[in-house]
């Protein structure tokens, strides 16, 4: 599935029937060619064959649903990552400013305690 996809969820009355766009049409598929055979060839030509597929397009539509998790769990640790980035960019400036207050104190501290021995020299 591609980044800008989105995957239409359809969810059942009771809840428990969750199926994505792509799964069901992908089902409606399958069906459609299975009539068509037992059309044809009679019913017994699908009747191991159809637990197999289902079984197939279950496991797809957890696949599908294990990745829509992941996406989101991703999307999440993006947005983390992108204000630790950003906290840290600000911490690193704010750093960098007190340590430019210190050593300016530190040169006007010497300069000032230089002073007060030349002062201390002259009297």
């Amino acid at each position: 599935m591609d980044a800008d996809t989105t995957e239409t969820v359809y969810v059942s009355s009771d809840d428990t029937q969750i199926m994505s766009e792509r799964v069901q049409l992908l089902a409606a598929s399958i069906r459609k060619e299975f009539e068509r055979m037992i059309g044809v060839y009679g019913e017994s030509v699908v009747k191991q064959l159809t637990p197999l597929v289902v079984g197939v397009l279950e496991n797809l539509e957890q696949s599908f649903q294990e990745r829509q998790e992941k996406d989101v769990e991703l999307d999440l640790l993006r947005d983390d990552n992108e204000q630790l980035m950003t906290q840290y960019e600000r911490e690193k400036q704010l750093r960098k400013s007190a340590e430019l207050v210190v050593n300016f104190c530190i040169c006007f501290a010497n300069m000032f305690s230089g002073n007060l021995n030349i002062m201390s020299n002259k009297y």
